[in-house]
């Protein structure tokens, strides 16, 4: 049937598509929460006198999501959860800040960490009791907890700085990225329109070395959250197995601009992980389309069937993740933070009480990963 032929049914054929995508994102979403179900992390969240942070908390704690650390005044936490119809918050482990047993010993156990870069033990003590971020830190250090999630009320330097002077980067990684998950409409590509894109975040332009661990650690967020067991990692640049020519610098003899660095990230990324499928350079329609890949880039292993695309630099990752999402109606679930040795997760500071829960689940996928590395 042509449908331009029966022009009437062409909006209720793209609801029809509408729904189906977000079906796929929902079913997509449940099998995050069941990961989380399976194997119950405990996941602290610092701002949880906040009102969509405790409401999510509740929905955690509800259905099992999660063992919940609650970082706040006890007594303002349960008047709110009284005022707001929260029925599940006295399952949770409330941490007062202010009046917490464990304080001298994370003071000491902070000040120590610090110790080089002049931190006092009355700065440790400081922060401990007056930054709950800080404080969430310290439990996840001391083995408390296995994952934290702020940004409701945080910047991400305010997120990330904590856990990069306490919890520190994960073994051999050194830069810390963000990965989205794009749920598209293009099922033959990717894992059945799924694909997981780094580093769309943090890191402006990583170096060579950077992007191999970008790859490693997103490979890791694509089966420790989007389920691949077998991730396909597509290494991209405006060229194709030498398809284009940068600028060369006299002094170094390599390109000026990005062909050069993703070659070389992709030598690093097959010495350093040789479990992985890794292939570059390649141009997005190489990686994506099995046609284009036969014609550019034959006999690649990843060519044509990538589902992990790793981009030169943030500004191609940033741009990129959201012309998908605007443009082709994908669904970008993240940023997903990478690379720290047990996970902390960053929210916009619009976010909802959905997407605080759905963050829970993934923040716990990754803290079970994180436990068998």
């Amino acid at each position: 049937m042509n449908v331009k032929n029966f022009p009437y049914l062409c909006p209720w054929l793209r609801r029809m598509k509408h729904l189906n995508h977000n079906l796929k994102t929902m079913d997509l979403l449940k099998q995050i929460v069941a990961r989380a179900q399976s194997d119950k992390q405990r996941i602290v969240l610092p701002e949880a006198e906040e009102e969509r942070t405790l409401k999510a908390a509740d929905r955690a704690l509800q259905d099992g999501l999660a063992d919940i650390i609650l970082i706040g005044n006890p007594e303002n936490i349960r008047k709110e959860a009284e005022e707001w119809g929260l029925k599940n918050i006295d399952k949770a482990t409330i941490v007062d800040p202010k009046n917490n047993p464990r304080c001298e010993e994370y003071a000491e156990k902070l000040a120590e960490l610090r110790k080089k870069k002049g931190m006092t033990i009355e700065q440790a003590r400081k922060l401990v009791t007056e930054n709950n971020l800080y404080l969430g830190c310290m439990i996840i250090k001391t083995e408390g907890a296995d994952g934290q999630i702020s940004g409701a009320l945080s910047t991400t330097g305010e997120t990330l700085r904590p856990a990069l002077q306490i919890i520190k980067c994960a073994p051999g990684i050194s830069c810390v990225s963000g990965a989205m998950l794009l749920l598209t409409h293009e099922k033959a590509m990717g894992n059945d329109g799924v694909i997981v894109m780094g580093d769309v975040a943090v890191t402006p332009n990583p170096t060579a070395d950077q992007l191999a661990q970008i790859a490693y650690t997103t490979a890791q967020t694509a089966h420790s959250v989007a389920g691949m067991t077998e991730p396909y990692i597509a290494m991209l640049s405006y060229s194709t197995k030498g398809s284009a020519k940068d600028a060369i610098n006299k002094e170094t003899g390599k390109s000026v601009y990005v062909i050069d660095k993703v070659k070389d990230a992709v030598s690093i990324a097959h010495e350093k992980y040789p479990e992985l499928h890794v292939d570059g350079e390649l141009q997005a329609d190489a990686a994506l389309v099995p046609a284009v890949a036969t014609k550019k880039a034959p006999g690649s292993s990843v060519a044509g069937k990538a589902n992990v695309l790793v981009v030169p630099n943030l500004e191609v990752g940033n741009i990129g993740y959201k012309l998908v999402q605007r443009l082709g109606g994908a669904v970008a679930i993240g940023p997903i933070l990478q690379g720290i040795a047990r996970p902390v997760n960053d929210l916009s500071r619009g976010c909802s009480v959905d997407d605080i829960y759905y963050m829970v689940a993934i923040t716990a996928c990754q803290a079970q990963d994180a436990k068998k590395a």
